[in-house]
């Protein structure tokens, strides 16, 4: 029998990455979104607001899932409003699929601030030894991916389907529009420098600087959900999920820079975040795409500052235990460098780059 999936938030980078990966498998998927992507062939869009339980229950009228991917979410000023409307979401989604009773499975991505904390306080205070494992209690600090988790866990209970928790590391994937994409702001970044003049220097601290780290490709955890949600080991399980390489940013900035044949500016002696530095970059990105051609003239519809200054400035160094996926079977890798430098040339042939 055909899986049949639904996938929400197939208008960002892991769910229209995840999308792309189940059809390319035979799979049915139905994508939900606000705005839901159409760009995926063989894809069923279905425009939903996942705060709206009574259109949501519409939209949703006639579908049969078997599978169930969460990967949506909306920021919020403060992480009480953060855990308010985010785990509606998650709520509202399965209650409304509840009568239907087709559901086997429930998949949800979360991610490292499940370790870190929420953004409110990020990487602060007392944090857990990295690297970080599953099997570390969770803060005792309120954060919406636990609210989110335990909106799966009590109808998982109550509906009888399995689950899985994904936990990335910062994702390097396709997306525009997207609040959380580290891969496009830089390319964007180094664009602005090369095209400006500007030194393309790294905007993070010193200990992201020379500590280690690690992140996780798109189309890696769009293999990892797949596994899991159809494995039997893997079933009940929260996993981190991460390339399977570790690097410093000292080395990874050289690399970015060559790709645009820029020269990587030596660490500055005071801090740099791209907030600042991208603030009145608007009108010199709108330049570039007219005189380039490119398909997004708004920058802010690119960077996403605020997230990448956050990982990048954290105090501390930042990599993942994989050993629960390792053990039951799950061994992708894929080298961080060859992630970026993917996305970069998806970006250069969408013309969303020069």
């Amino acid at each position: 029998m055909t899986p049949i999936a639904l996938v929400a938030g197939t208008s960002g980078i892991v769910g229209n990455t995840l999308a792309r990966h189940l059809l390319e498998r035979g799979w049915e998927v139905a994508g939900l979104a606000r705005h839901p992507s159409r760009d995926a062939g063989g894809l069923q869009p279905v425009a939903a607001d996942l705060l709206d339980p009574d259109g949501l229950r519409g939209a949703l009228a006639g579908l049969r899932p078997s599978h169930v991917f969460l990967a949506a979410w909306l920021r919020q000023p403060t992480e009480a409003e953060n855990i308010r409307v985010n785990a509606a979401m998650v709520r509202n989604l399965l209650d409304a699929l509840r009568p239907v009773g087709s559901v086997r499975h429930v998949a949800l991505v979360t991610g490292l601030k499940h370790y870190l904390g929420p953004f409110e306080a990020y990487g602060k205070g007392s944090l857990p030894a990295t690297p970080f494992r599953e099997e570390q209690p969770r803060l005792a600090i309120e954060n919406f991916y636990y609210a989110q988790e335990d909106e799966v866990f009590a109808a998982a209970a109550r509906d009888g389907f399995r689950w899985s928790v994904h936990r990335p590391h910062t994702i390097i994937g396709y997306a525009i529009g997207n609040a959380m994409n580290m891969g496009v702001t830089l390319a964007a970044y180094a664009t602005l420098c090369r095209e400006t003049g500007q030194p393309f220097v790294f905007p993070g601290s010193a200990a992201q600087w020379n500590g280690l780290t690690d992140m996780t490709d798109a189309r890696l955890l769009a293999r990892h959900l797949h596994w899991a949600s159809t494995t039997e080991a893997a079933r009940n399980q929260a996993f981190n999920v991460v390339n399977g390489d570790i690097f410093r940013w000292n080395w990874m900035w050289g690399r970015l820079a060559a790709f645009f044949g820029i020269e990587p500016a030596p660490f500055p002696d005071e801090p740099m975040p791209l907030e600042r530095r991208l603030a009145d970059a608007g009108a010199a990105w709108t330049e570039i795409a007219r005189r380039h051609g490119l398909v997004e003239p708004d920058l802010g519809r690119l960077a996403s500052a605020w997230h990448t200054d956050a990982d990048l400035g954290r105090p501390i160094e930042v990599v993942t235990d994989m050993s629960r996926s390792r053990k039951l079977g799950f061994l992708d890798y894929q080298p961080t460098d060859a992630a970026f430098l993917d996305l970069f040339e998806r970006l250069r042939a969408a013309r969303v780059i020069p």
